[in-house]
């Protein structure tokens, strides 16, 4: 087998090249470097490393010289959400740690009222619904207008009218009541609502999942399935799909049935499995059934993308009414199956 030749010059290496030797330099003391890197870019420097041959000491100088000063000029340090939490963790409890980086992950905004300004109203009025007017009334004095207009929409009349009132006539706010109202938010309300507020990862793929288009959502899960089987297993187990509305009850297909419009629920049934068509039939009238029948046969061959976007559209719809209480939904996992 033939020695690999010595690397002698700088500009002849690629990065992951310049990034192995850099690594060999710093040795087996400082590993925990290779916990910045992803799985690709891991692989990538390893890849090179194993490749480089022997490196003269003038190329490893100048490579470790062109590292620091370029850290030194640019400050090119990666700053990262999880790269902030294990360096607090170094030197701070585990809890004063969550709540500190659930604040920093809470609504994006400078100062509190920025903050606030970017919470869903329904969300906010629900807090804001026990505190008392006064309270009230400070706090949606100082949001945005249109902000302030939605909240007060959202809450019950008779409050809503009584915090219009105190706002008439309020006076200036002390600034020790101000920072009071401020703090009580920061601590009690953000700090809740960064917990409540933290999705699973995998949660919100299989929402994005759901509305692709059929042969896109198969490309994605097959080359996820090749890179990590794991995770595309369990966005698969928690995607909500057409197919899944085969597990309502009569009375929840009756009431996604009235929500839904006739063309669209025949474009999606013209694409569904005959266990599911045969579902939404018997929930119709023998005579509407007929009909439904006659409309999807009138329409002859229709494009998948067609048919995919009904039943994205269905399934919006029904999670809408599940979400107002009228129906209940049950997903493609089996802790969410319902007994009956």
């Amino acid at each position: 087998m033939a020695m690999k030749s010595s690397v002698t010059d700088v500009k002849r290496l690629a990065g992951p090249e310049k990034a192995a030797i850099v690594l060999l330099a710093l040795g087996e003391e400082h590993t925990a470097i290779w916990e910045a890197l992803d799985d690709e870019e891991i692989k990538e420097v390893s890849q090179a490393m194993a490749g480089l041959g022997s490196i003269s000491a003038s190329v490893v100088e100048e490579l470790l010289v062109e590292f620091v000063s370029g850290m030194s000029s640019t400050g090119a340090i990666m700053g990262s959400y999880e790269q902030t939490q294990r360096l607090l963790s170094a030197f701070m409890p585990p809890e004063k740690v969550d709540q500190l980086m659930e604040e920093i992950r809470g609504p994006a905004g400078r100062t509190m009222w920025d903050k606030l300004g970017n919470v869903n109203e329904a969300v906010l009025a629900n807090y804001l619904k026990n505190e008392y007017p006064q309270t009230v009334a400070v706090v949606l004095s100082k949001v945005k207008s249109d902000h302030a207009a939605r909240v007060l929409a959202s809450l019950p009349e008779d409050f809503a009218l009584e915090c219009v009132t105190r706002m008439l006539r309020m006076e200036p706010v002390q600034r020790e009541i101000l920072d009071k109202i401020e703090q009580t938010l920061r601590t009690e309300f953000m700090s809740n609502l960064a917990r409540t507020s933290k999705r699973d990862s995998h949660e919100m793929m299989a929402e994005i999942f759901n509305n692709f288009d059929r042969q896109t959502e198969a490309r994605f899960i097959a080359a996820l399935e090749e890179r990590n089987r794991e995770a595309a297993e369990r966005i698969r187990a928690l995607m909500f799909v057409f197919e899944d509305l085969s597990k309502l009850d009569p009375g929840g297909v009756q009431t996604l049935l009235r929500a839904t419009g006739k063309e669209q629920l025949a474009l999606a049934l013209k694409g569904a499995s005959d266990k599911l068509r045969e579902m939404f039939f018997s929930n119709m009238s023998e005579r509407a059934s007929k009909i439904m029948r006659e409309d999807m046969e009138s329409m002859g061959p229709v494009r998948l993308k067609d048919v995919d976007q009904a039943q994205v559209a269905m399934v919006q719809v029904a999670k809408d009414l599940a979400a107002k209480g009228e129906i209940m939904l049950a997903g493609a996992g089996a802790e969410d199956e319902l007994i009956y």
